[in-house]
Formats: C-alpha cells, sequence, structure tokens
C-alpha cells in the first residue's frame, strides 16, 4: 500500500485532539470520519470546527471554497462499524488509558479491513503495549499529535518491534499530506521525547510548589520570563487538561512502580475536584466560562 491508495480516514475519538485531527485529514484531501459514542460530543466537535475554520477564512489563511470542500469530506457518526469499516487509516484519539485503547483496537482489528494502518494519537502509552489485541501488529504505531493539532506542526511516529517499515514510512507519508512535520522514532519509550522532556520539567515544578518554594503563579512567570517559555508549567497544564497529565502519570507509575511516577497529590486532588484546566472553567487559573467551552 502506498500514500495515493490511502483515501479513507478514520479518528476514533473526537474530544479536544480527535476532532481537531480529523479535520487536518480532511483540509489534506481524506474522506474523513469522526467516531464517538456520545452524540453530544460530535455535535460540540462540529460546532467548535465550523468557528475555527469561519476564524481561518476570515484571516485568509483557507478559501471560503476550501472550508466547504473540507467539511463535505468530513462525516460524523456514533457507529464504530460505520466509521472503521471502509478505512485505510485509523486514528484512535480517545482517553489515556490503556485498557480503554485496548478494547478499542481489539474492535477495530474486527472491524477494519486487514490493509488498514491502525495507529494511536497516545501522548505516553507505547503501541507495543496495544498491538497483541490485534491481528495486525505490523501495521500499529503511535501518530502522536500535540495540543492543538490544528496549530502544532509536529507529529511524533513511534516504530514498535513489530510495526513494518511500510507503516511507518505510510504514516509518515500522511503526515506530509495533512501539512505535519512527521519525525519517525524507531525506538519504544514511555512518553516519547517531547512529552519526556516536557515531563521533567512538569514534575520539578510542582516538587517546588508542593515544597512551598514558589507559588504557581511565580513558576509560572519564571517560566515565560526567564526561560522565554511561552506558557508556565501550571498554564499548559490547564491548556492540555490536568486529566491528561494526571492519566498520563498513573500509566507511568503502572509501567515503572517507580515512587517518582506517581501522579502529585496536588494534582489527583483537582482531578478529584473535577477542576480540569480551560475546559471546566477553572484549574489552576480561573477562566471565563467561554473560554472554558471553546478550550
Amino acid at each position: 500500500m502506498h500514500i495515493k491508495d490511502i483515501h479513507n480516514i478514520c479518528v476514533v475519538g473526537s474530544g479536544s485532539m480527535g476532532h481537531q485531527i480529523a479535520m487536518l485529514c480532511a483540509l489534506g484531501g481524506f474522506q474523513t470520519t469522526i467516531q464517538d459514542v456520545e452524540e453530544c460530543a460530535l455535535q460540540n466537535a462540529e460546532v467548535k470546527l465550523h468557528d475555527i475554520m469561519d476564524k481561518w477564512v476570515k484571516k485568509g489563511k483557507i478559501s471560503e471554497d476550501e472550508k466547504s470542500q473540507a467539511f463535505q469530506r468530513l462525516t460524523f457518526t456514533t457507529s464504530l462499524e460505520e466509521a472503521a469499516a471502509n478505512a485505510d487509516f485509523v486514528i484512535e484519539a480517545v482517553v489515556e488509558k490503556l485498557e480503554v485503547k485496548r478494547d478499542v483496537f481489539a474492535r477495530l482489528d474486527r472491524i477494519a479491513p486487514s490493509h488498514a494502518i491502525l495507529v494511536s494519537n497516545s501522548s505516553t502509552i507505547v503501541n507495543s503495549l496495544i498491538a497483541d489485541v490485534t491481528g495486525r501488529p505490523d501495521k500499529i504505531c503511535n501518530m502522536h499529535f500535540f495540543f492543538p493539532p490544528l496549530v502544532m506542526d509536529c507529529v511524533e511516529v513511534v516504530m514498535g518491534e513489530q510495526t513494518s517499515e511500510k507503516t511507518g514510512q505510510l504514516t509518515m507519508d500522511v503526515c506530509e499530506r495533512i501539512g505535519r512535520t512527521g519525525v519517525l522514532l524507531r525506538k519504544e519509550i514511555s512518553g516519547f521525547v517531547a512529552n519526556r522532556i516536557l515531563g521533567a520539567l512538569s514534575r520539578e515544578a510542582i516538587a517546588l510548589y508542593e515544597e512551598g518554594i514558589a507559588d504557581f503563579k511565580d513558576i509560572d512567570t519564571i517560566c515565560k520570563k526567564a526561560l522565554n517559555h511561552p506558557l508556565g508549567p501550571f498554564e499548559l497544564m490547564d491548556l492540555s487538561g490536568i486529566d491528561v497529565a494526571y492519566y498520563v502519570s498513573v500509566q507511568r507509575f503502572a509501567e515503572t512502580g517507580d515512587p517518582v511516577d506517581k501522579p502529585a497529590t496536588c494534582v489527583e486532588e483537582k482531578v478529584k475536584a473535577g477542576t480540569l484546566g480551560r475546559k471546566t472553567g477553572k484549574g489552576w487559573y480561573e477562566y471565563k466560562q467561554q473560554e472554558g467551552a471553546k478550550s
């Protein structure tokens, strides 16, 4: 199979990552189906995408015709069977929980055509922990987008031991087709490259906060003013979702058993309280309801 043979893409999950990944695929010329178990999630995703694309048109990033064509290539459904039955390439973008991803991949393996490549957008879970539930381990890899996908250019394409060269190359070709810079990693490691570096920064920032060395706002200010980071680590957690950071830590701790990887107390408290960042209107910082709804 070559890139010219990939016509239909299925994106599983319409959350903060999935709906934007799907739009990238539609803009790239692929017939794209986005699937979610919740109808209201699909409706919210469609509203958000229209809002973003309208802004793109106003800014001159795309034409009205390009926007219309992209939406014509985009389909929304709650049926995984409908979404994946004719897919040539599937991108999983569900919650960062291993058992959920394994269940999704097992179902996809039964539904999707035998030639279809199945990739995970996981930000930390390596594909070898998922591939064994399928009969196509050579066609499984990671395709890690960064938030928000319609803005961030980089995609980490990660091969497992059983991932074929053809799968790795085709995934890189998809990155190019949708206008993203793919970086091919031939060796798996939990968290890949970007999130291991970011995770080290985040863990140190949280430790400094929990030890009372500095307030989280001051830590963010230092990172932005002294290190020239566009966002501080606490602001970034709010943007990505504090629950995402929590589940990443839970998974990492389950894999390593190292206390260093255990979710921080202050993060766990926010997850239990449901204050997850911009998407809930409150996390480390408070946001206007409109901002929370849009993120």
